[in-house]
This record gives structure tokens, C-alpha cells and sequence, in this order.
């Protein structure tokens, strides 16, 4: 229950984020002015913090997408499997996420 909740709150959240994308692409389009002044915001340690909790939230979202691909294949139903392929999801995700921002972000 709580996986299928957060599922649905990181759809949520990918909507939100994805707002964080058009606005840059739009400080872009406006000229150079515009766009330093976006990067500024998102260089801050808070802009940081929100980029970083939006991409797990794309890639958690991913991952629980996969897992209801799985079942769709009526696999992976009994209660533990169900239990282990939620926290698969959960443990993932963090780990996608952070070696994504440990190659793309921290280490340049």
C-alpha cells in the first residue's frame, strides 16, 4: 500500500519537476541573462537539493513502472516476491540516483 502511494506521489512530483525543466528551457530561449539567473537558483544548495529529489523521483517512478510491467506478466504475485520487488524499487532508485548524479553532477 505505502509503494502504490508513493508511486502515485512521485507522479505527482514529475509533474511538479517537469515545470523545473520548461523554466529552464525558457530562461534559454529568453537570452543569456535569463538563463544565469535560473542556473544561479538551481546551482544553490537548494536548487540542488530539488534537481537531486526530482531525478529519484523520475527514477523511482521508472522502477515502479517496471515492477507493474513484471506483474502485468501475472509474475512475481506471491506476497514476498511482491515484498521484495517493492523494496527493490525503494533501494534502486536510491542507488540509480545517486550513481547518475555521482557521474553527471559530482564528479565533472
Amino acid at each position: 500500500m505505502v509503494m502504490s502511494i508513493a508511486h502515485r506521489a512521485t507522479g505527482i512530483a514529475n509533474y511538479a519537476g517537469s515545470a523545473l525543466l520548461v523554466l529552464w528551457l525558457a530562461a534559454a530561449a529568453w537570452g543569456q541573462e535569463p538563463l544565469n539567473v535560473v542556473n544561479a537558483i538551481y546551482g544553490s544548495w537548494f536548487g540542488q537539493l530539488v534537481l537531486f529529489l526530482y531525478s529519484w523521483s523520475l527514477i523511482h517512478h521508472m522502477l515502479g513502472g517496471l515492477k507493474h510491467f513484471v506483474w502485468d506478466f501475472a509474475e512475481m504475485m506471491e506476497p514476498g516476491q511482491r515484498e521484495m520487488l517493492s523494496w527493490a524499487t525503494l533501494v534502486g532508485s536510491v542507488v540509480l540516483t545517486l550513481l547518475v548524479w555521482t557521474i553527471f553532477v559530482w564528479v565533472r
